[in-house]
């Protein structure tokens, strides 16, 4: 299977832009089981543009499109079976999933669910240093 190799500042503002923490612009109450424990951050597309904006110095909207092109080409390049590796942050690729028999929850009857293609992502050593902060 071929693979296609990315590596740009825009990758790495990217990346940068999810480890960010609390730069999304939903602020929800601090609740949790320990006293001040911070629930975990949902980054929109919007606050990603926004931080990847600000790194790169680029318009929101050239970084929007820009974004909105990086996520195309990579849709495309898995669905035609290819793998994607971006250095440092990680790998997108397809497998498949094999027929198989499965239960109704509510009756209890033998269901056949059939073969599906699936989508994978395999994080790379310098995106899981980074959430472990190592």
């Amino acid at each position: 299977m071929s693979g296609i190799r990315i590596l740009s500042d825009f990758c790495v503002a990217v990346c940068e832009g999810l480890l960010r923490v609390g730069f999304g612009r939903q602020h929800r109450a601090a609740v949790g089981p320990i006293v001040g424990a911070r629930p975990p951050q949902k980054a929109v597309s919007r606050d990603l543009i926004d931080a990847v904006a600000t790194k790169t110095g680029a318009s929101k909207a050239q970084t929007g499109e820009t974004l909105d092109a990086l996520l195309e080409a990579i849709k495309k390049q898995v669905s035609r079976g290819d793998a994607v590796q971006l250095i440092g942050f990680g790998s997108f690729g397809s497998g498949k999933r094999a027929a198989r028999v499965g239960r109704n929850p509510k009756t209890g009857e033998e269901i056949k669910i059939q073969a599906a293609r699936t989508v994978k992502f395999t994080a790379g050593k310098a995106f899981k240093d980074a959430v472990n902060k190592r």
